[in-house]
């Protein structure tokens, strides 16, 4: 309790500063928001003829999961921008999220490793310059890392310091947050795309964008962990590091948006194929981590696209498809080497609540030939390995609904049922269910 006061002793303290000041005024820090997130989720029981530390749990798991964070920014001169973000979380994910590719708890990637502790942390400190390439603006309202006023339809962005390479690459209208949309993580990020991390989901980068009305290129360069699924990141990009470039295609600014997306990570990563012979010359389970070595690569490629279908964009469909080559070991962000999903948003106006929607979506998932090879002679992951595989993709399905009963807050009562858990056609099916209510101010 006493880090929860902290946090939001710190939100109060900047409330003054929110909206009274000039938004032209530079040096005058402003609170850009806040927002506290609360799940409830329970995992049904499941067939299990086998199981290892990192199975879903067969009997079944219930957990809760909070995360609290406050958001702040400050004009500065020369087009500078600077902006500081404090996040907490607590709780834990069912089965500790683990036993799955696609795993069912968005929120639960901020709980990092587990001798982190559970108090406030700086998530986002970094510094944004904008360069104006026209006299052509739009209007931009306050916002979590958005500052309120004028900004150039055509310009140069540019972010260096710490940040989430989500922020800016796989965004996403229909399935792009999992505090206000898709939970499962193969629905609200691209799944294929093993994209520079700690284990809270942040890192230190640059990121560069030629921004246009119809359209954006955007390129980004970040620093790896050390270690899969580690906290620590290496001491400087020439180390290792995960970039990637992106092309958005958006012809008008609320009709259909095309992204595509190419990355390559080098890391001090492990071969499959290498731990798998090693295995079998020794006798012994593959393990890939006593394979790992600087320099090794991993590339793939995203597409990502959206389409809004009426009521002003709220009922709209979206997909994402994904390909990573596999031959790596899965370093950040989970166990998927390729990924398929689509989905759909209804918006509540059609039953007179326009601020609720109903959303459904599926996603399918999928392991490299070697990943699964690796995984079959009882290899593990940081979150597959069953210790044996009879293989099959990963598929999931979730629906949520999102209901408003005031203004600034939200619940949603979320469902997701997936076959072949932890791409393993002898366990399952697990199903899940969850009430997810989310406080912005």
């Amino acid at each position: 309790m006493k880090n929860t006061r902290i946090l939001l002793a710190a939100c109060l303290m900047a409330a003054p500063l929110m909206a009274h000041a000039d938004e032209d005024k530079l040096f005058i820090p402003q609170w850009l928001g806040a927002q506290y997130t609360f799940v409830d989720q329970h995992q049904y029981s499941l067939h299990s003829p086998y199981q290892s530390e990192l199975s879903l749990r067969p009997q079944g798991d219930t957990k809760r999961s909070h995360t609290f964070g406050a958001y702040f920014g400050v004009n500065l001169p020369l087009h500078l921008q600077f902006y500081f973000d404090v996040e907490m979380f607590k709780g834990e994910g069912v089965s500790g999220a683990t036993g799955l590719g696609g795993l069912t708890n968005g929120d639960v990637i901020r709980s990092g490793t587990a001798g982190l502790p559970k108090k406030p942390y700086v998530a986002r400190r970094y510094l944004r310059w904008s360069l104006p390439l026209g006299d052509e603006t739009d209007d931009v309202e306050r916002g979590q890392d958005q500052l309120p006023g004028k900004e150039a339809t055509h310009r140069v962005d540019v972010k260096v310091g710490k940040m989430a390479v989500s922020d800016d690459f796989d965004k996403n209208r229909y399935a792009n947050g999992t505090r206000t949309q898709f939970m499962d993580w193969s629905l609200f990020n691209n799944t294929a795309w093993d994209f520079a991390a700690d284990t809270r989901g942040y890192t230190d980068g640059v990121m560069i964008a030629w921004v246009n009305p119809t359209w954006t290129l955007r390129y980004g360069i970040y620093r790896m962990p050390y270690e899969a699924n580690g906290q620590k990141l290496v001491s400087s990009l020439g180390d290792s590091n995960g970039q990637q470039v992106e092309l958005t295609l958006q012809p008008q600014a609320d009709g259909w948006a095309l992204r595509f997306l190419a990355f390559r990570n080098e890391a001090r990563m492990g071969i499959y194929r290498d731990a798998i012979a090693a295995a079998l010359a020794t006798g012994q389970r593959p393990d890939i981590l006593a394979d790992d070595a600087p320099g090794r690569h991993k590339y793939g490629f995203t597409v990502n696209g959206e389409l809004p279908l009426a009521d002003h964009g709220d009922t709209g469909l979206f997909m994402r498809a994904g390909w990573n080559d596999g031959r790596t070991e899965s370093f950040v962000f989970t166990e998927v080497d390729r990924s398929l999903s689509g989905g759909f948003q209804l918006s509540g106006a059609h039953w007179a609540r326009p601020d609720d929607h109903l959303s459904i979506a599926v996603a399918i998932d999928g392991l490299s030939p070697e990943h699964r090879e690796y995984l079959a002679l009882g290899g593990q992951g940081f979150v597959l390995g069953d210790g044996r595989l009879n293989y099959g993709r990963e598929e999931i399905v979730e629906a949520y609904y999102s209901y408003s009963p005031i203004k600034h807050l939200t619940l949603s009562p979320d469902i997701q049922y997936i076959r072949h858990p932890g791409y393993n056609r002898d366990r399952g099916p697990a199903r899940f269910v969850a009430l997810r209510a989310h406080l912005e101010i």
